[in-house]
């Protein structure tokens, strides 16, 4: 089965076991603390359909379901404790906090059965669930489809420490050579082509894992190919050196097999990352709504400062390189790039008055509020470029792909630094935050960039 068939799995059983635990829990609030007779009443069923899609969204805001076929039992017996924890204070504060209770007692007897319930049930289905998945993936053809990059004296004692290991979950599909010579796997695994068409390679043979099996001392060679493959969808793993071992930017994967470190693809924790998304819908809704009287004064100044439309849209790439119109108040006149694509520089003839105003207090991308709420961008994160000024940093700088992993931001930490950029040169530049921001971020780091911009918009600083 694929990924999305064994999320459906988690996701149909923990549903199942939420609506048992709370039936029985509820059945003993009746019977044993309301001292009345069990009845299927409006609380009841009201509790039958919120309590277990509340836990639900508390094991998606933890990541249970993020790549499910990677996970392990210790993972999930780690992210069912926390999260009934979490779910249990809830609810007891919601919907238990208000019951009548002969003594204070009752509350710890309450808030003790609820937890022992939905923690039994629910690590129960998924670790024999999960036991499942596990065995599934041991089976010969079934783990995650796995090529080796290299074919020397490495890659030889690579693949043999992976067959070595007991409990296999890596389907090695084969090799790809880097330079022609070395081809000591040649009579041990398929031969899948050469590095130069790695990209097409890994399509082709639907790569889910690659082992960089070359000399970790060349770091360069390393490094263009992570470039090239990193998207957050396969996993890397390379054979380390000493300084990676100290630096902490890799992290082990398997205590039995081989020595590989697998490179850390994005340092934000899954539960923040959907977090993050929610903030983004609540702050951008919120937003709109608040801003209903400055959209309007923007409006009218816009369409008075001169002929044209009140909002300017432009195709920019965003999450995975897909394109969406990004939505901004015009603040040039009419035509002002029928020679090309132009950046904008501090004394732009281009620019109309209203418009270097709204500039420098960020005014023009308040309407990207709405490419928020319908998923092209986020609050923060890399700025979006075009495409015809993407190809030409590509050239200097092709670490720049890494920035279409995630979700472009009206804000960014570049953006804070530099504000608009008027070359390529200061692209790059500000290209050099927005990668440190990439392997950085977290909640607390978006809210500080906020802030930044929110002083910026205040004091219309903006460059």
């Amino acid at each position: 089965m694929n990924n999305r068939a064994w999320v459906g799995l988690f996701l149909v059983l923990d549903w199942l076991m939420s609506v048992i635990a709370w039936s029985l829990f509820f059945f003993y609030r009746k019977t044993w603390v309301e001292n009345k007779s069990f009845e299927m009443d409006q609380n009841f069923l009201v509790g039958i359909i919120i309590v277990p899609l509340l836990w639900l969204f508390i094991y998606y805001l933890q990541g249970s379901y993020h790549e499910i076929r990677r996970i392990y039992r210790l993972k999930i017996l780690n992210l069912t404790f926390f999260g009934t924890v979490i779910g249990s204070i809830f609810i007891f504060f919601v919907l238990i906090l208000d019951d009548k209770v002969s003594n204070y007692q009752m509350y710890y007897w309450s808030f003790g059965l609820l937890f022992s319930i939905q923690f039994v049930l629910a690590i129960s289905s998924r670790l024999v669930l999960a036991t499942v998945l596990i065995k599934s993936l041991r089976k010969q053809g079934n783990g995650f489809r796995t090529v080796i990059i290299g074919g020397s004296e490495k890659a030889v004692g690579v693949l043999n420490d992976l067959k070595a290991q007991k409990w296999q979950v890596n389907n090695v599909i084969g090799y790809i050579n880097i330079n022609g010579t070395d081809r000591l796997l040649e009579d041990k695994l398929d031969y899948l082509g050469h590095c130069d068409n790695l990209e097409v390679l890994m399509s082709q043979y639907k790569v889910e894992e690659v082992i960089v099996a070359i000399e970790s001392s060349d770091h360069n060679r390393i490094q263009k190919i992570i470039t090239r493959i990193q998207d957050g969808r396969v996993k890397i793993k390379i054979l380390p050196d000493m300084y990676e071992l100290l630096s902490g930017t890799l992290k082990m994967t398997d205590i039995y097999g081989a020595l590989l470190l697998e490179i850390i693809d994005d340092s934000m924790p899954i539960w923040q990352q959907a977090l993050k998304r929610v903030m983004d819908i609540l702050i951008s809704t919120i937003a709109l709504i608040m801003l209903i009287p400055v959209y309007i004064i923007c409006a009218i100044a816009v369409k008075f400062s001169s002929s044209g439309p009140i909002f300017y849209l432009q195709d920019r790439i965003g999450l995975d390189g897909r394109i969406f119109k990004i939505i901004k108040f015009r603040t040039m006149f009419l035509n002002s790039e029928e020679a090309g694509p132009q950046l904008s520089s501090s004394n732009d003839s281009r620019i109309t008055k209203v418009g270097r105003f709204m500039r420098k207090t960020r005014l023009d991308e308040f309407p990207q509020f709405i490419n928020v709420i319908l998923g092209h961008m986020s609050l923060v994160g890399p700025r979006p470029e075009r495409q015809f000024y993407i190809d030409q940093i590509m050239n200097s700088a092709p670490q720049y792909v890494h920035l279409t992993k995630v979700r472009p931001g009206i804000t960014s930490w570049g953006q804070v630094k530099y504000g608009y950029a008027e070359n390529v040169e200061q692209m790059l530049d500000r290209m050099k935050f927005d990668l440190l921001y990439l392997k950085n971020r977290s909640i607390a780091l978006d809210v500080k960039i906020m802030f930044y911009t929110i002083a910026i918009v205040l004091k219309a600083k903006g460059k």
